[in-house]
This record gives C-alpha cells, structure tokens and sequence, in this order.
C-alpha cells in the first residue's frame, strides 16, 4: 500500500468572515418549516493558535425541544472535504484533542463533552470520539439525518447506536492523540488512544464518502411533555488539531 498523509487544518476559516479558502463550515442541518437548523453557541469564545482550533462554551445554550440529535450538538464543524476509503483499501484518520467539562453533573459522561466524528451522511452512519473530564466513548452509529437512505436488513435494527465507555483513561484538559482506522476491504473498524487500540468492530458495513465534524454536545434524551433537559448551566472548554488523513489502496 502506499499513500500519503494529507494535512486537515486551517482553522482560521472559522474567524474570518471571507476566507480564501474554508476548510471548515458550522455544522447544521435543514429543519421541516424550510429553515436550517446550525449548531452554533452565540456566544462561544474561539481560538486558533499553533494550528490548534480552541473553543470555549460555557454555558451550553442551544436546545431543540423535537429533534433529539439536533438537541445533542451545541457546537459544530464539518469538513468542507469528504473521504473514502478505496474499495479494497483502508482509511486512517488521526488527530489530536482535549475536553474541558465545566458544571456538568458528576462524572456523567453524556451531560457535557467534546467530540470528533466520522460521518458517512447519506447513509446516517457515524463514528465517533466523546470525551469529558475523565471519561472517553467510542460509539457506533447509524442515524436518521434528514436526506439520509439507512438500509433496511433482515437482522438488526435500522437505526441505532452502540456506545462504550472507558472511564479514568483521561483528565480534564488532558491532550490525547486519537485515530480511527476503517478497513473496507476487511470490514473492520478501529478507535485508537494514544497508539493502543480502544475498540475492534467487525463485520461493518460499507462507508461511503465521509465528512469529518468537530463538536461540543450532550446526549440526554428529550422528555416527553417537557422538551429539552441538556442545558443547565454546563459547558465545555475544547481543543482539536494535528488532523490528518490517509486512504491506503491495497
């Protein structure tokens, strides 16, 4: 297999108004009444410095009371660039980042945390980092984004979405250097931390084009009759940068 590692950074584009060239644009999605519906904190404090993007939201504010996944991201970027493993080949994705939680709710991973997706949108699939203060998540899933075709199968569910936990692997603010590695012509699926693998899945099924995304979110469900619960005064302090990705062909 050769290849070569391909820098993803400019994170200037997320400050400037008119940057020659953007790299990342506010996450979001189109809502049912025609409007789009962008995850963005009004009034998060953003950063970038030594190619790191740094982005400070406390508190989170943003909330959907309908939409549980548009209630979960209070902060995002997506890639302006997708990518695709070759068809018998294999796609690495690495980079670096740190998770500041302030006011969350003990260690309660799913009250406040920052993120780093792998999204195959058209499918629903994504794959994903959460950490918060002392606790990391790989998760697995596949989702009814707007516009998305899920499969249906004879076996298994068509949406849904499969977390593990690793608790007292990480500090608050600590820096990590996290990978994800899908093999397509294996079927399998990797979470690094640190150069050791966290999590195998195997038997995945095919990932097409992919956007990266990077995010400060809650996970806790909305409550029938009462609407959104993720906010209550927590937020979180986030680091991303060192992104890099690399499709091998076999």
């Amino acid at each position: 297999m050769a290849s070569e590692w391909a820098d993803v950074g400019g994170f200037g584009c997320v400050i400037s108004a008119e940057p020659a060239e953007r790299n990342w644009i506010p996450a979001g999605f189109p809502i049912a009444n025609g409007g789009f519906w962008t995850f963005r904190e009004p009034d998060a404090v953003v950063i970038v410095q030594n190619d790191r993007l740094r982005v400070a939201a406390v508190p989170f504010t943003r909330s959907n009371d309908e939409m549980q996944f548009l209630d979960n991201a209070k902060h995002m970027y997506f890639s302006t660039r997708a990518f695709e493993a070759p068809k018998n080949g294999r796609l690495t994705v690495e980079w670096d980042m740190a998770a500041q939680i302030v006011g969350a709710r003990g260690d309660d991973l799913y009250d406040g945390f920052v993120s780093f997706h792998l999204m195959d949108l058209a499918a629903g699939v994504a794959i994903d980092v959460f950490a918060a203060n002392r606790t990391l998540a790989t998760v697995y899933a596949r989702l009814p984004f707007p516009g998305a075709s899920a499969p249906r199968t004879d076996s298994g569910p068509r949406y849904f979405s499969l977390f593990d936990e690793f608790r007292g692997v990480t500090e608050p603010g600590q820096l990590h250097r996290y990978a994800l590695v899908y093999d397509r012509g294996e079927a399998t699926l990797e979470w690094h931390l640190d150069g050791k693998c966290l999590k195998r899945e195997i038997s995945v099924p095919d990932l097409g084009p992919a956007l990266l995304a990077l995010g400060m979110m809650t996970e806790k469900d909305i409550v029938p009759g009462k609407g959104s619960v993720s906010c209550h005064g927590q937020g979180a302090v986030a680091t991303w940068g060192g992104i890099r990705v690399k499709a091998e062909a076999r």
